[in-house]
């Protein structure tokens, strides 16, 4: 997608904290963290939002959790708990159109969110 910052970020013609990369994920810190641990985890392939996802992409969303649990470890976040969330559309909070997950922690979470 030629207007995507996450491809910008993806494609490295953006600066970002990255943590995590591989052939079909990137992994960095977000530019606005609303927990003291903020990192999206965002697939290589432009996929416009959760809703927008294919059968086939199915695979590729299990891994996003499953690093998504490396970096939790990364950041002993483990011990005492973390978020994930993915956001969808303008009421979900959705801000960029290119599926992310977002691991939140370092904090107490509260509840409802937002």
């Amino acid at each position: 997608m030629a207007d995507c910052i996450f491809c910008e970020i993806v494609n490295k013609r953006m600066k970002s904290d990255i943590v995590h990369e591989d052939e079909e994920l990137v992994a960095f810190n977000d530019i606005n963290p609303q927990a003291p641990v903020h990192t999206l985890i965002v697939p290589r392939k432009h996929i416009e939002s959760i809703h927008s996802m294919k059968p086939e992409d199915a695979p590729l969303v299990s891994k996003m959790v499953l690093i998504a649990q490396k970096i939790a470890e990364k950041y002993k976040l483990n011990d005492d708990g973390y978020r994930l969330v993915v956001n969808y559309g303008i009421n979900g909070g959705q801000t960029v159109p290119h599926l992310h997950l977002h691991i939140l922690g370092g904090r107490r979470m509260t509840w409802p969110p937002g």
